[in-house]
């Protein structure tokens, strides 16, 4: 990377704060003239769209909400296809979609040091209301994208819809089940993780998956991703797919990390191959500024090398308060290997953590202060301790990547839930590549249901899948009573929160090795209020 693109945290934030960017929640005070860098390229013409990438919203607040995009003309080129000087982009904000009359304007500094992205925080809206926004550069406009502010922390809510979603493999197949959640009338998306896979798959037009052959859809165009070029190139070909663009137009998403967006199965400072932790921690500080340039968060999330703030809470009025986990960044590393093994002392060791002794603190305090009429834990990995079994007939076995490996901090967390939620407090989750939704027990409790589990399966990650009746589903049925459903289907998950019950729906397409695949409900189950146990409905 040349020196002039070479990332200066301190040098971007002043000028952002010149811009005036920082001030108003994103535009400039009025009155107020901006200071724009000597270098700025003044009057840009692209040769190609220059919104190649989409646009997108997120972090909504009762006033306001950021939006995202990206100039990149020539997305597969490197710096995708801009010169290394600044451009400003305009950007405005409607209650209507004709934006006949705009409630909010601004402009804002798309800097070679973060890949001409543009995080605009807008604010000063009303709140619960939908918005619609669009951007503007060098006489082309962007795509217009849908948002939606949040309801007063204390106002009376009566129903929430959101989609959760992750794990979205470019290789396994096509990006069908974002098309189904663009048409689902939902406040916001849940994006749990694995937003971009660093692996890539063997063979040309084939791969295998636990032991199972499909056909292979589609191929990287980058070898596996070191640097931070390599980590931008990586994310503007998984930004390219229409279906997931018309995603993020559609509804203000909440995002957060998991492995693949780094490395497979990293942990804190430890990747899984043994890499010193410091040649490790400048390749995780790669990958989040390039998740960071790709993705609708605030400046609060600007990435400090390898350290990037992602756990934050957001309250939907008094019927929702959703806290968004990290439980990659601050855990210890994975006990016996990281492998599938059975339960052993070291899974219960009173240091090993999943969260980290602040965000742990942080939430325990956020769920006894939690006044809402349910509470969403939002994070990536099972918290269902689950038992698996790698062969028919074979020894039950625990994933040590998951909560099984970390049992002292998820009794904590079960107790916390117990003492402070307990009949009105749901986990959502991924990573696992199926659906499974089941009640979540202390694993050295009476077997008193605490809180109900959702582990949405992935987007399209594991291909085609094998559905209900494959030997994992059909062992996973038989080892864990308080497991109330699972299928090995592609898809997203569906909830519908009111103040009588929580609904879900586990949302699965028939295949994503091809365009087109067919989208339908695999399960319905609920939770009422102050019952714990899910139900199918």
């Amino acid at each position: 990377m040349s020196q002039s693109l070479q990332f200066n945290r301190r040098r971007l934030m002043q000028v952002l704060a010149g811009t005036g960017v920082l001030a108003a929640g994103g535009w400039p005070l009025a009155g107020e003239a901006a200071v724009w860098p000597r270098n700025l390229w003044a009057d840009p013409r692209f040769a190609d769209h220059p919104f190649s990438l989409g646009i997108a919203s997120g972090d909504p607040a009762p006033d306001g909400f950021v939006i995202w995009t990206r100039l990149a003309p020539r997305p597969t080129e490197p710096h995708g296809g801009m010169p290394p000087q600044p451009v400003v982009v305009q950007w405005e904000v409607a209650g209507e979609e004709t934006f006949a009359l705009p409630l909010a304007r601004g402009e804002a500094l798309a800097s070679p040091e973060l890949a001409h992205s543009v995080h605009a925080e807008v604010a000063g809206l009303a709140p619960d209301r939908p918005y619609f926004y669009r951007f503007h550069v060098g006489g082309e406009t962007s795509p217009i994208g849908r948002s939606r502010t949040l309801p007063l922390p204390h106002a009376r809510l009566d129903r929430l819809r959101f989609a959760v979603a992750g794990c979205q493999h470019y290789e396994h197949g096509y990006y069908t089940a974002w098309w189904g959640i663009a048409e689902e009338p939902v406040d916001f998306v849940f994006h749990y993780g694995d937003y971009i896979y660093e692996t890539n798959e063997k063979g040309d037009n084939e791969i295998t998956y636990l032991g199972n052959t499909y056909p292979r859809a589609r191929r990287h165009s980058t070898p596996e991703p070191y640097s931070l070029d390599d980590y931008r190139l990586r994310h503007a070909q998984y930004k390219s797919d229409r279906d997931l663009q018309a995603a993020h137009a559609a509804h203000p998403f909440w995002m957060s990390i998991d492995d693949h967006d780094v490395d497979n199965d990293w942990a804190g400072q430890w990747d899984q191959d043994g890499t010193p932790p410091q040649a490790f921690l400048l390749r995780r500080a790669s990958a989040f500024q390039a998740y960071y340039e790709h993705m609708p968060l605030r400046l609060a999330s600007l990435p400090d090398g390898p350290r990037m703030q992602m756990y934050r809470s957001a309250r939907y009025g008094d019927l929702v308060n959703a806290f968004v986990l990290d439980t990659r960044q601050y855990r210890t590393d994975q006990v016996y290997g990281d492998r599938m093994v059975p339960l052993g002392p070291d899974c219960s060791a009173p240091q090993s953590a999943m969260m980290g002794a602040a965000q742990e603190a942080w939430l325990y305090d956020g769920l006894a202060r939690s006044d809402t009429r349910w509470n969403l834990i939002a994070h990536q990995v099972m918290l269902m301790n689950l038992v698996y079994r790698d062969t028919p007939g074979g020894a039950k076995v625990y994933n040590m990547d998951q909560w099984s490996g970390y049992l002292a901090n998820r009794r904590r967390l079960l107790s916390a839930i117990e003492t402070h939620g307990a009949g009105r407090t749901v986990t959502v989750s991924g990573d696992a590549h199926r659906h499974y939704a089941g009640d979540l027990v202390q694993d050295e409790g009476d077997g008193k249901v605490v809180a109900s589990e959702f582990q949405t399966t992935s987007i399209s990650s594991g291909d085609d899948g094998q559905g209900d009746d494959d030997f994992r589903a059909v062992q996973a049925r038989a080892d864990n009573p308080h497991l109330k459903a699972t299928v090995d289907r592609r898809g997203y998950l569906l909830c519908d929160v009111d103040r009588a019950a929580w609904h879900a729906d586990l949302k699965i397409v028939d295949r994503v090795s091809t365009p087109g695949g067919k989208l339908s409900t695999y399960a319905r189950l609920v939770l009422e209020h102050g019952k714990p146990g899910l139900q199918r409905a």
